[in-house]
């Protein structure tokens, strides 16, 4: 059986209460974690057969980590042990990834001591018919970059569908070169590409218009998003499935969200998700992420697969920890049953999934 392979580093977030309550309690909650091992425990939840590949350190805290892997039904036999430490990050319960909540203690991990020619990457990829990245990983150092382009350079060769989700973490981008001169050398080898317009526009180069909140409506971020795929597929031809993410917060504390699908020259477009109030930030992409690979694993239609992806994304939104435990029935039954709240006369409809 041809299992999805999803590579990228597993983190430990710890989540405390702002303000220094944590250490009032003297307690701080701890989530195993990582956005390709998000995309990963999603997939297994939802019956698509697959491994988790990463680098961790010879001890019993990884021992521990690789028996919570194996409950959720991940194949562990793509992680590779060396180093001496797991990557950690703290983000204030109820803050987002994007902005300054996150505090990073990642240098110095296992993962980070990746380099090419460090790694059997024929014993990683065996079984697999699908490999999973992300921009996260070659944001960490030119070694590690270097490594992910040898290794999709493997899997290329194996003739292995790949995507890529081009998560922009500009904090990590610190080792002297421009995500423009890296990201491009990797995309080239992707199938599947997921961002959003801003993320095109920093890895990739793609352009993006500065007044694109100035025009502020749906059907102008929906003309960009066609626009923006139509470039990287005509920049990368490998590349047949493009989509983008729009999340836009509604005061005081709630978000409304909708995604779109490029594929065949044509877009698709979820329905439009509104919320009042979040729980947790964190994981969403990736939960959309991985409802976009398990619609193209199972070959669903390009709506049912748009639509499915951003209703788990959505459903995310609502779950406290870094990966979902909604089952597939949760997800389409939101689909049918979340309101929308704007008649864009782009989404198709509900009936359609």
């Amino acid at each position: 059986m041809n299992r999805v392979c999803c590579f990228g580093e597993l983190l430990l977030r710890f989540s405390p209460v702002a303000g220094g309550e944590w250490i009032r309690q003297a307690a701080m909650p701890v989530f195993v974690g990582g956005a390709e091992l998000n995309v990963a425990t999603a997939l297994s939840k939802w019956g698509v057969p697959v491994k988790y590949s990463t680098v961790l350190p010879e001890n019993a805290l990884t021992d521990d980590i690789v028996g919570y892997i194996i409950e959720k039904g991940i194949d562990p036999s793509g992680i590779v042990r060396f180093g001496q430490r797991i990557g950690t990050y703290y983000l204030p319960q109820g803050s987002d990834l994007k902005h300054a909540g996150v505090i990073y203690d990642r240098a110095h991990s296992g993962f980070s001591e990746l380099t090419a020619g460090k790694v059997d990457w024929e014993a990683v990829l065996q079984g697999t018919g699908w490999l999973h990245v992300s921009a996260i990983s070659p944001a960490l150092s030119a070694e590690v970059a270097a490594a992910c382009r040898e290794l999709l350079a493997v899997a290329s060769a194996k003739g292995i569908t790949v995507s890529m989700d081009l998560n922009h973490r500009a904090r990590l981008w610190q080792y002297g070169m421009d995500p423009t001169e890296v990201m491009p050398g990797l995309v080239e080898y992707c199938d599947v590409v997921m961002g959003n317009i801003w993320a095109a526009n920093a890895l990739l180069g793609i352009p993006v218009d500065e007044a694109i909140h100035a025009k502020g409506k749906p059907a102008d971020y929906l003309a960009h998003a066609l626009a923006t795929s139509e470039a990287i597929q005509a920049r990368f031809p490998r590349c047949t499935v493009v989509a983008n993410t729009f999340r836009f917060d509604a005061p005081p504390s709630g978000l409304r969200y909708y995604t779109t699908l490029y594929t065949g020259g044509r877009q698709y477009v979820s329905p439009e998700f509104v919320t009042e109030s979040v729980v947790d930030r964190v994981g969403s992409g990736d939960c959309f992420m991985a409802g976009l690979l398990y619609g193209l694993y199972n070959q669903h239609a390009p709506q049912a697969i748009v639509n499915f992806a951003a209703a788990a994304a959505f459903g995310k939104l609502q779950e406290i920890g870094d990966a979902t435990g909604q089952s597939v029935a949760d997800i389409t039954g939101r689909v049918h049953t979340l309101t929308r709240v704007d008649s864009m006369d782009s989404v198709d409809s509900l009936d359609s999934v």
